[in-house]
């Protein structure tokens, strides 16, 4: 292991834009940071769908979509995240799409009684009305939850339009018996507003009562549309199982995210037991709760930017400047045979480390 960063020279297929000076970049951030984004309304075969979009549609690299989890719009799941400083280094050269679940926007018109909202299959079938608006042929996906689940169900029945994945939270498997009888018993006994935190944070959380649990808790109830997020949620509870095979499922990279201690850690590690080792990564977070990207959009961000550069869409230089300005400590272990490693370990340190792998390289990384 050195202590310095060390400088890799990577060819790139798909390069982004560099050598902009200093001066340019920052005004290009300050634009991107008050940018508000395109509100658009989507007609597709089962419905409307709200779609925010940043950035241009005339690049030639995919679109980066995502889709929020219960609870949460595109706003309150991804802005945090998004408007990271250092997560300019991609926003600037990249398309974003925000998706709104329907009728989860803010401010949304509630539905009115009897309203039958669309099953999870229907929601991920609505996707590829969005890339047809906005005329992109290719995305990477990045979803939390219930929008990790849509966005699954949309890679692996349109392989061809998914570059990358990165799936936070995600729960592959229908409810079953026992999950089913104690959603029944919490319905019961807790409003709805308590079942949805108690799925976004983490028990931790929860017993603190973080500021980020007061605040997401005293949305969701005053929400104008809390019958619509009701509903979601319910559809939410009523999903499919995925049926994930490690040889037939995904066709592209993927990262898989969750806190640890998070309410679906349990199911992320079992759906990461599930994949392809050979384009599968594996990012368990410490002190995260249950929203890593609002909690610890920092270390995300530079998981994120190592599984873009995996893609051929970061350029060298652009991880040396990464480096420099945050430095991590690398320990890891590979089995020599191909198999999973079940040891990687990523914390922030005050020396450099090497590279970690592209997404074609397996990694569970704790950090």
């Amino acid at each position: 292991m050195t202590t310095e960063m060390q400088e890799i020279a990577i060819t790139e297929e798909k390069p982004l834009l560099t050598g902009q000076a200093d001066t340019k970049d920052a005004e290009l951030a300050a634009r991107i940071l008050l940018d508000q984004g395109q509100e658009h309304s989507i007609e597709t075969p089962h419905g409307v769908l709200h779609v925010t979009l940043h950035g241009t549609r005339t690049t030639r690299r995919p679109a980066i979509l995502t889709f929020h989890d219960v609870g949460l719009d595109s706003k309150s799941c991804f802005s945090p995240l998004f408007k990271f400083e250092e997560m300019q280094e991609i926003v600037k050269n990249f398309t974003l799409i925000h998706v709104d679940a329907p009728g989860q926007e803010e401010g949304a018109a509630a539905y009115p009684a009897g309203y039958q909202y669309p099953s999870m299959d229907t929601v991920a079938e609505m996707i590829p009305a969005v890339l047809q608006f906005f005329n992109f042929r290719t995305v990477i996906g990045v979803g939390v939850g219930a929008g990790a689940y849509v966005l699954s169900k949309f890679s692996i029945a349109n392989p061809d339009s998914v570059e990358g994945l990165v799936l936070i939270n995600i729960d592959t498997n229908a409810r079953g018996w026992i999950d089913w009888a104690a959603q029944k018993l919490s319905s019961v006994t807790s409003s709805l507003t308590e079942q949805i935190v108690s799925h976004l944070f983490s028990q931790e959380e929860l017993s603190s009562n973080t500021d980020l649990v007061q605040s997401h808790r005293e949305r969701i109830s005053k929400a104008s549309n809390l019958v619509n997020i009701e509903l979601f949620w319910k559809t939410y509870n009523s999903r499919r199982d995925l049926n994930i095979d490690r040889n037939s499922s995904f066709k592209c990279p993927v990262m898989l995210v969750v806190g640890d201690q998070a309410p679906y850690e349990d199911a992320a590690v079992e759906c990461n037991s599930k994949m392809d080792p050979t384009t599968t990564s594996f990012l368990k977070m410490a002190d995260a709760g249950g929203l890593p990207q609002l909690t610890q959009p920092a270390k995300l961000t530079e998981a994120f930017k190592y599984f873009i550069q995996g893609m051929g869409y970061m350029a060298s230089s652009c991880m040396t400047r990464l480096s420099r300005s945050r430095t991590t400590s690398l320990s890891s272990s590979y089995s020599m045979d191909g198999s999973r490693s079940r040891s990687r370990t990523l914390s922030q340190g005050s020396q450099g480390g090497q590279m970690p792998p592209s997404p074609s390289q397996t990694m569970e990384v704790s950090c």
